[in-house]
């Protein structure tokens, strides 16, 4: 069988894994997103998934757009199915009637719920207990295509999107890996989505992070954990902004943004529109990620 694979992200590298191991599988070739400046240098850097095909000898092709410069490059590999996993671009019709056995996608979702580019940090910024996974077959729609396999997983208290994202990856590879297995042996079924029990969540911004705390202690929570790693909800202080980055529901309440603790031996605590959370990590600027206790510390944050 031979296969072509898109995608970018670390959360795609399992996935591709799998498909690179997977018995029968020639990964004729990869897409990716082209390499971005990154860091202070703003020097280019490949994706994690460049880095992984280049390690496996496989061609790599990063066409800015694949369905204006990349059709006739994926023609010529003559591939019979296509894999994505958060590639990062829309496929068109023509690109997805190539592969004559069709294209695979891997969306960090229970579908049909959290349609989208961003769906486990709307997970955990809506208050989700559960997480997962699904395969799908791709169509000209926006994760609109008929589910294969899923799994889930729970949504802990003070999980990060970053951590839950790495969760999700192994368990994505895993049922892409059952997926194959079970369209090797033509045992594969298609389930077609429930649009009544659609979401599709908006991209993320970075004003998201800006928020005034007027929500309920639950959904601060969910957006403090939700926007870590990016863009973090942040707090001002007088070296600039403080980033927030993993918090749980406390007792507690005031004018929502208010410092309600923030000494080294209580840690610090932040009133919310009702209740209050109080911060497991943060990260002051310039610094290193730390526990508000240690910060504490040495600095002082007003209440």
């Amino acid at each position: 069988m031979r296969i072509v694979f898109m995608g970018t992200p670390e959360f795609a590298v399992p996935s591709l894994k799998a498909v690179i191991g997977f018995p029968g599988a020639e990964v004729v070739g990869v897409f990716t997103q082209p390499d971005r400046p990154k860091g202070r240098g703003n020097k280019l850097t490949p994706s994690p998934v460049k880095v992984t095909a280049l390690e496996n000898g496989i061609p790599v092709f990063q066409p800015e757009r694949i369905r204006k410069d990349g059709v006739e490059d994926l023609r010529a590999l003559r591939p019979d199915l296509c894999v994505t996993a958060a590639f990062g671009q829309i496929l068109s019709k023509e690109v997805l009637d190539i592969p004559p056995m069709g294209n695979i996608n891997v969306h960090a979702s229970l579908l049909p719920k959290h349609r989208g580019s961003a769906p486990i940090a709307w997970a955990i910024m809506q208050g989700d207990r559960k997480a997962g996974v699904t395969t799908m077959m791709m169509d000209e729609g926006i994760d609109t295509g008929d589910m294969l396999l899923r799994a889930e997983t729970d949504i802990g208290e003070s999980e990060t999107c970053g951590e839950l994202t790495e969760r999700l990856s192994r368990i994505g590879a895993e049922v892409l890996k059952q997926t194959l297995e079970q369209l090797a042996a033509g045992t594969l079924k298609r389930t077609p989505q429930n649009n009544e029990e659609m979401t599709y969540d908006p991209m993320l911004k970075k004003e998201m992070g800006m928020t005034d705390f007027s929500g309920t202690a639950e959904e601060i929570r969910g957006l403090i954990n939700g926007l870590n790693p990016w863009p973090c909800v942040s707090i001002p202080c007088g070296e600039g902004r403080i980033k927030l980055l993993r918090a749980v529901m406390a007792e507690g309440s005031g004018t929502p943004g208010s410092i309600l603790r923030a000494d080294p031996k209580e840690g610090l605590i932040i009133a919310c529109g009702t209740g209050a959370v109080r911060i497991l990590e943060l990260q002051a600027p310039g610094g290193k990620r730390m526990r508000p206790e240690d910060y504490l510390r040495g600095h002082t944050i007003e209440i």
